[in-house]
């Protein structure tokens, strides 16, 4: 097998094992410490006529929750502080937290099944008074759900308008679930979660090497960013030097008449 190949399925194995630590299990908040249960939000809907039964959970990953994460799979595993270091870096990349808020939403569906596609029409995310639509999510919640099914869910953290980072000064931040999907759900309306964002840590996740790594990861993105900004700068630079040069020609032209 060619390496590139065994390199691939290695990353692709990783992958999957990794996405299978960062999400909690479905229905576990009792196992959990108070650091991560404060940000896990739980319903237990069902039809008048019991013919379905839905039950959710949401997880925000706030910093303190991803801290409170990282510490007890380190207790679990035994972990060293390098180790743990490692697994936070790894975990902050696969949340892609530079650019994305990111949820992690369990479903568990019994009697008739729920269909929730397009679900990225179904979920929104508000933030004062601005309404935001995921920018990815898990597309297996596109297919008939029946019994357990669980993903991520992100919305981009920078407005696409302004630029600028759309937690910065919000208070709370609401997860809006459309009633649509399910009739169950139907019966009493939009799921709302809401997250009190100002009792989130911002020093939670310290410094340490992973915070240096992903440090070094924005710097070096911004720095790509600067030096393709600085090349077409300078292409415009070189057309307009050009053209000068080819005034100053012409007007020498005509002087020398």
């Amino acid at each position: 097998m060619p390496k590139n190949n065994r390199c691939r399925k290695a990353f692709l194995y990783f992958l999957c094992l990794l996405l299978c630590l960062v999400a909690p299990p479905a229905w576990s908040a009792e196992k959990e410490p108070p650091e991560m249960r404060r940000w896990a939000r739980e319903n237990d809907i069902a039809d008048k006529d019991g013919s379905q039964r839905v039950k959710v959970r949401v997880v925000y990953y706030s910093n303190e929750y991803i801290e409170a994460l990282v510490n007890s799979e380190a207790e679990k595993n035994l972990w060293t502080r390098d180790e743990m270091e490692n697994y936070k870096y790894t975990l902050l990349k696969s949340l892609n937290l530079h650019d994305s808020i990111a949820f992690h939403v369990s479903f568990y569906v019994e009697g008739i099944p729920m269909y929730a596609q397009p679900f990225d029409k179904h979920i929104t995310l508000i933030i004062g008074k601005k309404r935001y639509t995921p920018s990815d999510y898990d597309k297996r919640f596109n297919f008939k759900i029946l019994g357990g099914r669980d993903g991520m869910i992100s919305f981009p953290r920078y407005d696409p308008k302004t630029g600028k980072d759309v937690l910065q000064g919000a208070k709370d931040i609401r997860l809006v679930l459309d009633s649509v999907i399910s009739q169950a759900i139907s019966r009493r309306g939009d799921l709302i979660w809401v997250w009190d964002i100002t009792k989130d840590r911002p020093d939670a996740l310290g410094d340490g090497k992973a915070m240096d790594r992903l440090e070094m990861d924005r710097l070096l993105r911004r720095m790509e960013k600067l030096k393709e900004d600085r090349a077409g700068l300078q292409t415009q630079v070189d057309a307009i030097d050009k053209e000068l040069n080819e005034v100053n020609a012409r007007m020498d032209e005509l002087q020398s008449r």
